[in-house]
């Protein structure tokens, strides 16, 4: 039984390849985060070592063992995999003793199931050493050794190890199909299911993982009113609130990353609503609120202020300082109409 949802198209090509026992050696599934590329990979290192008639069957001791994570022959190697002092969150690329580990365990024949699988989770934040180190064994593969690359940005992988993989794009799903799927599955109420379908951007993981745990949605809403609170607050506040965004990315640059996003999400629903296109907009539980807001600015100044958050994005994965880019950004938000005209 296939865990991942709504990637038919990626489904039928590796079905087709353990169909016909002409399975690759080396796969990199690329697609944004919580689209189901491990979920997938998951899928695949079942599929490989399940004995059932039509694998993966998930109901046999090796289909079960791998999905807690328990079989000896599937590992997952990411950015913790070699924290010794166990301490997460701080890394912010894979490095090279992982994928010594990986070379030495993948020198070995399978211990329990048919196939050994690699998984990589977060391929694109490889170290360049890293990287080189994998290409040496993608490029000489042993028997029965599956490797899987999983990445938002391939872009950030050299382009030796693409090379060596079967590229797999996993596709973002219809938000109707989202809704369909998380209210049928898990019993959703219809309007929060339909919200959460906007909210997710077609990635289904993220609207399943707030359908089953209350405090991911609470926490989105916290950090949207915290947005919301800024873009009508006054420069000193708007400068604390660039500070913090900035202390934050010096740890966690995903997760400003994220709130960047939301930014985007709110002035690309004003946007929408400007352009009398209101019936997309992705807050759909702050619709009143969100045409209010729309009344305050012209449609040249919410696009260039939609502009200048894709700038700032952009600048933040180049490295360049994060106080100055979001603060800028603070700056840059359009004064309301009004007091335009008070000015």
């Amino acid at each position: 039984m296939w865990q991942v949802i709504g990637q038919e198209k990626a489904l039928h090509l590796l079905k087709r390849s353990l169909e016909k026992e002409s399975f690759t050696h080396a796969l990199l599934f690329n697609g944004l985060p919580h689209i189901g590329k491990m979920t997938l990979a998951m899928d695949i290192a079942r599929a490989l070592n399940c004995k059932a008639g039509d694998p993966p069957c998930g109901e046999c001791d090796i289909c079960r063992k791998i999905s807690r994570g328990k079989h000896a022959d599937v590992q997952v190697i990411n950015l913790d995999s070699d924290n010794e002092n166990g301490e997460t969150g701080k890394k912010t690329e894979i490095g090279i003793e992982s994928i010594r580990k990986l070379q030495h365990s993948a020198s070995l024949p399978p211990f329990e199931g048919r196939y050994k699988v690699f998984i990589i989770d977060g391929a694109d934040l490889l170290s360049i050493e890293a990287a080189n180190c994998l290409l040496k064994t993608l490029e000489e593969p042993a028997d029965r050794i599956v490797f899987i690359l999983l990445a938002s940005n391939t872009e950030l992988i050299p382009p030796t190890v693409i090379s060596r993989c079967q590229k797999i794009t996993l596709k973002p799903m219809a938000a109707e199909s989202i809704a369909a799927e998380i209210t049928e599955r898990y019993n959703t109420e219809a309007q929060q299911a339909r919200l959460l379908s906007r909210l997710c951007h077609g990635c289904i993981g993220w609207a399943i993982s707030a359908a089953l745990d209350d405090k991911i949605i609470e926490q989105y809403f916290e950090k949207r009113q915290a947005i919301l609170e800024i873009i009508e607050s006054n420069c000193e506040e708007r400068f604390d609130y660039a500070g913090k965004l900035a202390r934050q990315f010096s740890q966690k640059r995903q997760d400003t990353q994220k709130i960047l996003e939301m930014w985007l999400d709110i002035w690309r629903d004003l946007l929408l609503v400007k352009s009398g296109a209101g019936g997309d907009i992705i807050n759909i539980d702050i619709e009143e609120k969100i045409r209010a807001m729309a009344e305050d600015y012209s449609l040249a100044a919410i696009r260039r202020f939609i502009s200048g958050i894709q700038a700032a994005s952009g600048q933040l994965k180049r490295n360049a300082s994060p106080r100055l880019v979001l603060e800028i950004l603070m700056l840059d938000i359009p004064a309301k109409a009004r007091e335009r005209v008070k000015g």
